[in-house]
């Protein structure tokens, strides 16, 4: 069976894809997913299982994934700065993948809210394909707000942090 995090990375990489439709079988979990109109359509491996045992060219499967809580190209992992915060430079994301507050989870985030960095100062970490890629702060400031959590996806040019510059 395939994890959470492992699903929602083919999800990223077949919406970046011209694949309009993916299918993937492993010890008798299916996961199907098809582009409709710009929107990614996803189904749950607990309610493809229940299809399987019907004719495979059977369409059930279409409602419940609209009413699953899946992520969908549509959904925004996290809210957008607020419009005052214009003056703050936004460190984003080079990249599809995982957002790591620190190098390991036992050891402390590399920045906090307050916390004093420089442009080489490392904020984070993406992990892209069992790749960990320490993104720096680009610029001297202080860390203002942080846009995401520990753990959750980001997309390329997402804003990770907000920074305000000395």
């Amino acid at each position: 069976m395939l994890k959470i995090q492992e699903i929602r990375e083919i999800i990223k990489l077949v919406d970046q894809s011209s694949v309009d439709e993916f299918t993937y079988e492993h010890d008798g979990s299916k996961i199907k997913l098809k582009k409709n109109n710009g929107v990614t359509v996803t189904a749950q491996p607990q309610a493809v299982q229940a299809v399987e045992e019907k004719k495979p060219a059977a369409v059930p499967e279409a409602p419940a994934p609209v009413q699953a809580p899946s992520v969908s190209a549509d959904e925004k992992p996290t809210a957008e700065p607020k419009a005052e915060d214009s003056n703050l430079h936004k460190i984003t994301s080079p990249m599809v993948g995982t957002f790591y507050q620190s190098s390991s989870p036992e050891a402390g985030p590399y920045v906090k809210v307050g916390d004093k960095v420089d442009e080489s100062s490392v904020v984070c970490i993406v992990e892209a394909m069992k790749l960990f890629n320490e993104i720096e702060a680009e610029v001297k400031g202080e860390i203002a707000e942080i846009l995401v959590k520990d753990g959750q996806l980001v997309e390329y040019g997402q804003p990770l942090f907000l920074v305000k510059p000395e």
